[in-house]
């Protein structure tokens, strides 16, 4: 006999308003990735989650996260429920937990391979059953989509509310390409910890740097990351800088270890060894928490990301470090392209060792400009911090449901419309993903990037 699943706090009270106008926010759902899964979306969907609880101690928040095969199961109590990515089922039954619960809203982090079906089309299962406005946060916007990537990219459109991307770059593909009204689309740029403005050499002694000069890249170790063009890099920035380090920071990328182990690290391990800079780089092959994560930027004396190519919407990691304020060279992909702009950090054309190391060698020995480059990033990383980000979020949803509330919607679609035979919340054994999970109640704090 199956068994019936507890319910969640957050659902045992079904909210109803009625007016048109904006009200305080009383419960939110956040949709994506979510750790303990590791991924920059995962950190994102917590930290917006954590930093609008901050900001609205009193709102009820829940997280439905996306599962995929051989995925982390053992979540936090903030998630809800959990939407196995390929278990078309799943969408129906997240979409019935949410309506059931009477959400205010719901936040959707879209990203490419996140959601299952062609070019991730299953979340349309989900959104187009919701009662509730959707603000969606698109991670990535295509210049040229395949049309499965546009087809389901205007599908997600049409069932959202409000749009939300980081850049102005994103607002102009949303018009250009899918013929996105500029009202229905928020430019919300990335959020950053509020941290202060320190020098890097007290960080430097805990990791053994003291003395050198420290050229940081973290994130998930892939490779469109260019590593290979820093470490060609190194020879001429270790002439002008005989004692400079180079410090990779982060794990193997999961899908790179699922199929192929860590075969990607040891070819670039080989080749520090072939270029004979083994003393020059470091590699530290781990899912770095806040802590280490933010002492090992402050760390750095320049921050590079030397990615391949420009069709990069979003890097949490270029705005973390210009947050720290950091001096950053990088190759100009969108968001670099945008953010750096004005002086306030240097690019250089993709795959371009010589041009890369010449430009870093040359803030290294240079501490006038180098020191003037990270005061303007700082100041004017200020808007960016998750406290302020948050604002602009709570304001996107509290003007996506005064909208909602005016406009009277259909009825809800049954779950078994347009799919007999999907499981139902009764019928959907406990032991599984795609189920309930106890304990969604808000969790006041500062954000805390994994």
């Amino acid at each position: 006999m199956p068994t019936l699943l507890k319910q969640s706090p957050v659902a045992t009270t079904r909210r109803t308003r009625t007016q048109d106008t904006i009200e305080p926010l009383q419960s939110l759902a956040f949709i994506g990735n979510y750790p303990p899964r590791r991924c920059g979306i995962a950190t994102f969907t917590r930290d917006l989650r954590r930093a609008v609880s901050t900001e609205c101690p009193n709102l009820d928040t829940c997280a439905v996260a996306m599962t995929d095969a051989g995925g982390p199961t053992d979540y936090p109590a903030a998630v809800g429920f959990q939407i196995r990515d390929e278990t078309i089922a799943d969408y129906a039954l997240a979409a019935e937990f949410l309506n059931d619960a009477g959400f205010d809203a719901v936040s959707l982090q879209h990203e490419y391979g996140i959601f299952g079906g062609e070019a991730g089309a299953n979340i349309v299962e989900l959104l187009s059953r919701l009662e509730m406005p959707v603000v969606t946060t698109l991670h990535t916007v295509l210049r040229q989509p395949l049309p499965a990537q546009y087809n389901a990219m205007r599908r997600i459109i049409d069932a959202s509310a409000k749009i939300v991307v980081m850049s102005e770059t994103g607002r102009e593909f949303l018009h250009a390409v899918h013929d996105v009204h500029a009202s229905k689309v928020d430019v919300i740029p990335h959020g950053i910890p509020s941290f202060p403005f320190l020098d890097s050499h007290d960080a430097k002694v805990q990791f053994g740097f003291e003395g050198r000069p420290v050229i940081l890249t973290f994130g998930l170790l892939s490779p469109n990351k260019g590593i290979e063009t820093m470490l060609e890099a190194m020879p001429g920035i270790i002439k002008s800088c005989p004692n400079a380090l180079y410090a990779v920071l982060g794990a193997t990328h999961p899908n790179l270890i699922r199929d192929g182990g860590e075969a990607y690290r040891e070819s670039l391990m080989t080749r520090v060894r072939d270029l004979g800079i083994e003393e020059h780089v470091d590699f530290f092959n781990r899912f770095a928490g806040q802590a280490e994560l933010l002492n090992f930027i402050s760390a750095c004396d320049v921050y590079v990301t030397p990615y391949l190519n420009e069709t990069q919407m979003t890097s949490g990691t270029l705005a973390y470090s210009f947050g720290l304020g950091k001096a950053v060279v990088s190759t100009p992909y969108w968001h670099a392209k945008e953010l750096l702009a004005g002086g306030l950090g240097v690019l250089v054309p993709f795959g371009d060792a010589n041009a890369i190391g010449s430009e870093i060698a040359a803030l290294l020995t240079d501490d006038t400009r180098r020191n003037a480059m990270r005061e303007r990033a700082y100041r004017a990383s200020r808007s960016m911090t998750w406290p302020r980000t948050a604002k602009r979020y709570i304001a996107a949803f509290e003007s996506a449901c005064a909208a909602h509330r005016s406009v009277k919607l259909p009825g809800r679609v049954a779950l078994t419309a347009s799919r007999p035979g999907a499981m139902t919340t009764q019928s959907l054994p406990q032991n599984v993903t795609g189920r309930l999970v106890p304990g969604t109640r808000a969790e006041p704090s500062n954000c805390k990037p994994v």
